[in-house]
């Protein structure tokens, strides 16, 4: 068109031959649009160029400047189809929409909006600025408005304050920084902090697609989206992350690791939070997960963490102890540090001397010894490890036993008088057997090391606020492994739903435990190299209650559901 364009305007004696070619020469140079180089270089005005194609398509014109569009037909097109055809639907009547368009001879547009809306397309002529600045000001505001209602319920409330409390340092990319400077952003990022806290959120992830930048919030284990910033804030964003938690905003083709802290005031409380960031490149850009420590949801009290009254009595005497080896295992999110944690803090007394490995440290323990891995220097578990047996240990917390030399080392500690705590990666106790033999432990090593292993899932609680009795057949309950008996008698409970929960029937989560106590005649298994099911056999029958069983007794208990039981555990 831009040729065409050309002639016109000179045919309608708006501009000369010679500003014609100076323009082509400018936009040559520049890019853009002819229409644009001629505004640009000031040798026409939009609403020439917008009257000569309404004359010579016999298309109407329309100036948008001073025309209201209702939102209803703003939703007819998505934003990324009027951003691509640099088009924007006017108004709706019958099955025909008007769309104003700066080339109505644009066939495959009009094609492809027909075909994707179904509605037949009239357009009409409106100058190429008049019609991005509108496709700004609707588009955005879709943005804004859901912005704006959770800047608006944060920002209202007088009793939340955020601080961050950073140091001053300079950085590259000047002209990123400063955006991730600007006031908007500055607001929106500790917003979504505040939020976060104030749900109740453990991770908040940050999230850059093709055509969407949204925000989710993880909540009893589930996550939520509660956003979808403006696409053209996502680099400022995750830059002020970055600053914030002393990353290099230059580099985003690696991954990094930072943290940042924060004093919060809610209802006249000051709370200190840590948040540990990850930063990973993605197709899109950065995507950024933030993991929210707070030490008010540390719940260091084991009775109240899930245990049965049977599995707790087991687990007590086995940290208390002067030596051997408690292993906690499950999957990453599911409490393992919380009760690793509270067994800590239940045996910490000035008498003994504790000693931690961690990757990361994710809260200080008063009269704790804590260290840090840092592989990139080489301090790993199996460094530390034999670093602690120099520093007079009778406590040993080790992250996770990960590898060969690590499970090696531990094992040989719990031999020489030390109590050994640590995590594996299996799905239920008996498994961890089997896991650290394949590692290259010995059998008769794991056999006489290890006191205890605990295997554990996190479920949410059923909202007690709005929880009520559900009729379920008493075959189903058979199916999921309570007996003839119980499926009688027990009651069933499920959240309906209340403000308390944000409707969805679930406010906490409380622990799943298996508690496998090393017992002589498992011992003998192990030795014999018995397989985990068989050790799982064998453990029941002494009374173990499995990961199922134990969500069965919350169950009768009222205390959480049957969805979230079966979803975390096998039959």
């Amino acid at each position: 068109m831009a040729l065409r364009l050309g002639e016109l305007l000179v045919k309608s004696k708006l501009i000369s031959e010679q500003q014609l070619q100076e323009a082509l020469n400018f936009q040559k140079e520049k890019g853009g649009k002819l229409g644009e180089a001629l505004v640009g270089l000031g040798l026409i005005t939009e609403q020439d160029i917008t009257e000569v194609l309404s004359q010579q398509f016999g298309v109407p014109a329309i100036d948008l400047e001073h025309f209201e569009i209702d939102e209803n037909v703003v939703k007819i097109i998505p934003a990324d189809v009027a951003r691509k055809y640099h088009v924007m639907p006017v108004s709706r009547t019958g099955a025909t929409l008007t769309l104003a368009m700066g080339d109505p001879t644009n066939v495959f547009a009009i094609d492809d909006i027909k075909f994707l809306t179904g509605y037949n397309v009239e357009p009409v002529i409106a100058s190429e600025s008049a019609i991005h600045r509108a496709i700004d000001n609707y588009y955005g505001t879709t943005h804004a408005v859901e912005l704006k209602k959770v800047m608006d319920d944060i920002a209202s409330a007088e009793d939340a304050a955020l601080e961050v409390m950073e140091e001053d340092e300079e950085m590259d990319l000047a002209e990123l920084e400063a955006e991730s400077e600007q006031a908007p952003v500055v607001r929106l990022v500790n917003l979504i902090l505040t939020d976060a806290v104030k749900r109740g959120a453990s991770d908040i992830h940050i999230e850059p697609y093709e055509k969407i930048f949204r925000v989710r919030f993880r909540i009893d284990g589930v996550l939520y989206e509660v956003m979808n910033p403006p696409m053209k804030l996502r680099d400022a964003i995750i830059s002020r992350v970055k600053i914030l938690s002393k990353l290099d905003i230059a580099e985003k083709r690696l991954p990094q690791d930072g943290r940042i802290k924060l004093k919060m005031k809610l209802q006249d409380k000051s709370k200190d939070l840590d948040l540990r960031v990850s930063v990973l490149p993605t197709l899109f850009g950065e995507k950024i997960v933030m993991r929210l420590l707070d030490k008010d949801n540390l719940m260091l009290d084991m009775t109240r963490l899930g245990f049965e009254p049977e599995s707790l009595k087991y687990f007590e005497e086995a940290i208390f102890r002067p030596w051997g080896m408690v292993l906690v295992t499950g999957p990453t999110g599911s409490g393992k540090t919380n009760t690793l944690y509270s067994a800590i803090q239940r045996i910490n007394t000035p008498e003994v001397n504790i000693m931690t490995a961690e990757d990361p440290v994710e809260f200080n323990l008063a009269g704790v010894n804590q260290v840090q891995m840092h592989e990139a220097i080489g301090l790993n578990f199996a460094a530390t490890l034999r670093s602690f047996l120099r520093q007079d240990p009778n406590i040993i917390l080790v992250g996770e036993i990960r590898d060969f030399e690590t499970a090696e080392i531990a094992v040989k500690a719990a031999l020489t008088g030390h109590l050994v705590l640590s995590t594996l990666h299996t799905n239920d106790a008996p498994s961890s057997v089997t896991r650290m033999v394949n590692m290259g432990i010995e059998p008769f090593l794991v056999a006489t090391s290890v006191n205890l292993i605990a295997a554990q899932r996190l479920v949410r609680r059923v909202c007690q606020n709005c929880k009520e009795e559900v009729d379920v057949p008493p075959q189903a309950l058979i199916n999921i492994g309570f007996t003839p008996e119980e499926a009688k008698s027990i009651n069933i409970v499920k959240g309906k739903g209340c403000e308390k929960c944000n409707n969805t029937g679930h406010k906490g989560r409380v622990a799943l435990y298996e508690v496998m106590a090393m017992t002589d005649d498992l011992r003998e298994l192990i030795l014999s190299g018995a397989s985990a099911m068989e050790l799982k056999q064998r453990a029941v029958e002494e009374g173990m209650l499995s990961l199922r069983r134990s969500g069965l007794v919350k169950i009768m208990n009222g205390i959480t559901s049957i969805e979230e039981v079966v979803r975390e555990t096998v039959a």
